[in-house]
C-alpha cells in the first residue's frame, strides 16, 4: 500500500472537481422537472416511480464531496481489494474508489449502471482520472449484472433505485465475510422508500450492525458479522 493519496491533488483531484462543480446544476435540471413531479404525485404515484431513468439521464445525483473523501478513507483504512457499487451515474464515486484502490496497491471496483448514456460517460471520467485499470463499469440491470460474482466482496456502495437496494443486498450477501462494509446512500433524502431498508440492516437479525451517519444525504454505514 503506497503513501500517495491520489484524491488530493493530480488527475483524479482535478476531474473531481470539474465533474462535482458540473453536478451542481443539478439542481436546475429537476427545476425543470417539477411539473411532471408534481403531475405525478397528485396522481398517487411514489416519488421514485415519478423519476424514470429516462429523465434522470442527464442527472449526476452523486454523492458530496464529503462522502466521496469518506469512501475513500474508508477503502484506505480496510485495505479493500474488493468493492461493489450499485449506480454508477457519471462515475464520481466510483473514481473516489478506484482512487483508494490505486492507492491500496491492487484491486477492482465492479460497477453497474442502467442507463448506456451514463456508462459511456463514466468510462471517459474514469480514464481522464487515470483509475480505468481499477473499475470494471457493467451495463444493466443489477440484479443481473451482479450475478454470480467470483470473489469474496470487501465492500458495497448502494447508490442506485432505492427499491432495489435490499433486493441487491440480498443479491451481494452470499459474497460478503465478515467485516465486510456497505454504505448506502440517500438515507435522509427518501427516507419513506429506504425505511425498510434501514429497519433491516439495524433489526440486529440480519447479521449486520448499523447506523446512519449524518454525512451528505445520510449515509447507512453497515458491518456485516456472518
Amino acid at each position: 500500500m503506497s503513501h500517495e493519496n491520489s484524491i488530493s491533488e493530480g488527475a483524479a483531484r482535478d476531474k473531481l472537481d470539474e465533474l462535482h462543480k458540473v453536478a451542481k446544476n443539478d439542481k436546475w435540471r429537476f427545476l425543470a422537472m417539477t411539473p411532471k413531479l408534481v403531475v405525478g404525485l397528485v396522481r398517487g404515484k411514489s416519488l421514485m416511480e415519478v423519476i424514470a431513468s429516462d429523465a434522470m439521464r442527464d442527472c449526476f445525483i452523486p454523492i458530496s464531496k464529503e462522502q466521496g473523501e469518506f469512501l475513500y478513507l474508508t477503502a484506505r483504512s480496510k485495505k479493500v481489494k474488493n468493492i461493489v457499487e450499485f449506480g454508477t451515474s457519471f462515475g464520481i464515486s466510483t473514481i473516489y474508489l478506484a482512487a483508494a484502490l490505486k492507492d491500496n496497491g491492487a484491486g477492482e471496483v465492479i460497477t453497474t449502471e442502467l442507463e448506456p448514456h451514463k456508462c459511456r460517460k463514466a468510462r471517459e471520467n474514469l480514464q481522464a482520472a487515470g483509475v480505468q485499470e481499477f473499475a470494471t463499469i457493467r451495463e444493466g440491470d443489477a440484479m443481473e449484472t451482479l450475478k454470480n460474482l467470483a470473489e469474496p466482496i470487501d465492500m458495497v456502495l448502494l447508490d442506485g433505485w432505492k427499491d432495489l437496494y435490499l433486493p441487491v443486498l440480498e443479491l451481494l450477501k452470499p459474497n460478503m465475510r465478515p467485516g465486510t462494509v456497505v454504505l448506502a446512500d440517500n438515507i435522509f433524502t427518501f427516507r419513506k422508500a429506504l425505511r425498510p431498508y434501514v429497519e433491516y440492516m439495524q433489526s440486529g437479525q440480519n447479521g449486520f450492525s448499523s447506523t446512519t451517519l449524518a454525512i451528505g444525504a445520510g449515509f447507512e454505514y453497515s458491518v456485516y458479522l456472518g
